[in-house]
């Protein structure tokens, strides 16, 4: 494991290793995400055992809403919602288009996708084909990290590549809105709180 400060150059560098199945941590606008090709089975099933979580599926960030559109169907509603919060630590659960290995998706029939608010992970998932894995870079259970000290930590023995770009704007994961059924559900609370979806949504 190495860690190197975020610059776009070891973006590249973290981007090529993620095409030859690695696995990198890097910094978001919330907390630190592991990640890597989502298309690579066997870098996605690490993920899934270096956290211990071998049964939830693993959201992915987008380079931008075009790139998210491609593998999820979008609703009226992601419409709005994307338009309203994206970039920004908003992931929305929607019907999947484009189909991933059982270490992503873990049977489910839909994609969790955001488009991050940063620069560097934005980068990363421009430079792996306009989608990456991005997940919290934290053990099960544990709180996830906002500095590349405490993803390294956790999971640092577990990753090719820590980019360090110091501590996170936010301090916990983004909020998570399931838009695959008849309603809205939240899935997971976060920094967009319901009401600001709520008002968006002129309901």
């Amino acid at each position: 494991m190495r860690t190197l400060p975020a610059t776009d150059g070891n973006s590249r560098r973290a981007a090529a290793s993620g095409r030859r199945g690695g696995v990198d941590n890097y910094p978001t606008e919330t907390v630190y995400g592991i990640g890597c090709a989502p298309q690579i089975l066997e870098a996605a099933k690490r993920i899934c055992l270096a956290k211990g979580r071998a049964d939830n599926p693993l959201p992915l960030a987008c380079s931008d809403t075009d790139e998210a559109r491609r593998i999820v169907e979008f609703s009226p509603t992601a419409e709005r919602l994307a338009e309203r919060f994206w970039p920004g630590p908003l992931m929305l659960v929607l019907p999947a288009k484009v189909e991933y290995s059982v270490w992503i998706t873990h049977g489910a029939k839909t994609l969790g996708v955001r488009v991050p608010d940063h620069q560097i992970s934005q980068e990363l998932a421009k430079l792996s084909g306009g989608v990456i894995v991005s997940t919290s870079a934290n053990l099960s259970g544990e709180k996830p990290p906002t500095n590349a000290s405490d993803a390294a930590r956790q999971l640092g023995e577990k990753v090719d590549l820590i980019l360090d770009g110091g501590s996170t704007l936010l301090t916990r994961p983004s909020t998570v809105i399931d838009l695959s059924g008849e309603y809205a559900q939240i899935l997971r609370r976060g920094p967009i709180t319901w009401e600001q979806i709520e008002q968006a949504l002129g309901i």
